[in-house]
């Protein structure tokens, strides 16, 4: 949703609502449609008065995601809470600027032209976990990481294998996170979520749709602002145990000393993609700042000022070698989202 507005539209607004500059001085100002956009979307925002340290303006995007690369977004905001997730959507909505949805940044490659819009970006400002029962109720924001280690504080079971999935676990829902043949879907019960016209709903595990790193929320747009799962009583020591032999294979397998989007490719039925790419002899193949892990053939990394081009020629150039040697077509799991 992307609508062009004219000088006229911003002239009546600054009037309406006394903004920063009066209309006369804005006739002064020549500018483009992007630059339009951003001050609607500041005019909105500051005019309802959202907390300032956790919004910014012209934000780079390589400061916001775990590859490092990206481009500018025109606003970035960091929610509290469901209903500041309602407020900042509606005020989108309002002025018909577009929205992006982000966790905490993995598993994305923003381009280098950046978003346009408004970027809705959870953190550990909106991670409150608090349990009822055998359930655990979580801010979209929350680490996996952080979210398996209150579990295992509580003796609970069941989310031992997302401990070192480099992400939210908004974003876990969303992707439908998995390792160990595990996934989200195995323990999520309910999702809260805002739409894209500000309201809020409650999704069950029925209504999900979960797929092999797929939800219903790749094809309905909303923001995932609360997740309840529900987990099995367990030994603490048992647990803690699991937890660390896994972190232990994590770090011994993955390249984490580097800037990355997690596994870059999805799972192909019958193979590895990792597999794949080091049979075709692809392991350190590099262009600009991106390479192929010589660590684990499945990512790619940023070895230094990597841009979202190197690595999209990166993934051309590994998907058209690994389909000449074996026949198989590998696609992306990491999104590309922006503009280039």
């Amino acid at each position: 949703m992307r609508l062009f507005v004219n000088k006229n539209f911003l002239a009546w607004f600054y009037k309406k609502h006394n903004f920063f500059v009066s209309v006369r001085e804005w006739n002064k100002v020549k500018t483009t449609f992007i630059g339009i956009c951003r001050k609607k979307i500041k005019a909105g925002i500051c005019r309802d008065k959202f907390d300032s340290s956790r919004i910014f303006i012209d934000a780079p995007m390589r400061l916001h995601t775990t590859f490092c690369i990206g481009g500018p977004a025109d606003l970035l905001f960091y929610p509290k809470n469901i209903e500041e997730v309602q407020h900042i959507i509606q005020i989108a909505a309002a002025y018909e600027q577009p929205i992006t949805l982000l966790g905490n940044g993995s598993n994305i490659l923003v381009q280098d032209g950046g978003i346009r819009g408004l970027v809705i970006r959870f953190s550990s400002v909106m991670s409150n976990i608090r349990r009822e029962g055998m359930e655990l109720i979580i801010g979209a924001g929350a680490l996996l990481k952080d979210v398996s280690f209150f579990a295992q504080k509580n003796g609970l079971s069941g989310i031992e294998f997302a401990c070192g999935i480099p992400g939210s676990i908004g974003g876990a829902v969303f992707m439908n996170a998995g390792a160990y043949d595990s996934e989200m879907k195995s323990i999520v019960t309910e999702v809260k979520t805002v739409s894209v016209t500000g309201e809020i709903h409650s999704y069950t595990i029925d209504e999900l749709e979960f797929e092999y790193r797929h939800s219903i929320f790749h094809k309905q747009e909303e923001a995932i602002c609360e997740i309840r799962i529900l987990l099995k009583e367990g030994n603490a020591d048992d647990i803690s145990k699991t937890v660390n032999d896994l972190m232990d294979k994590r770090k011994n397998k993955q390249p984490l000393e580097f800037p990355s989007a997690g596994s870059t490719f999805k799972r192909p039925t019958g193979y590895f993609a990792g597999t794949l790419i080091d049979q075709t002899g692809l392991k350190g193949l590099t262009i600009g700042g991106a390479q192929v892990s010589q660590k684990h053939a499945g990512f790619i990394i940023n070895i230094g000022g990597a841009t979202a081009y190197d690595v999209q020629q990166l993934i051309t150039s590994i998907q058209k070698f690994v389909h000449e040697k074996h026949g198989v077509k590998l696609i992306p799991e990491l999104r590309i989202i922006g503009e280039p």
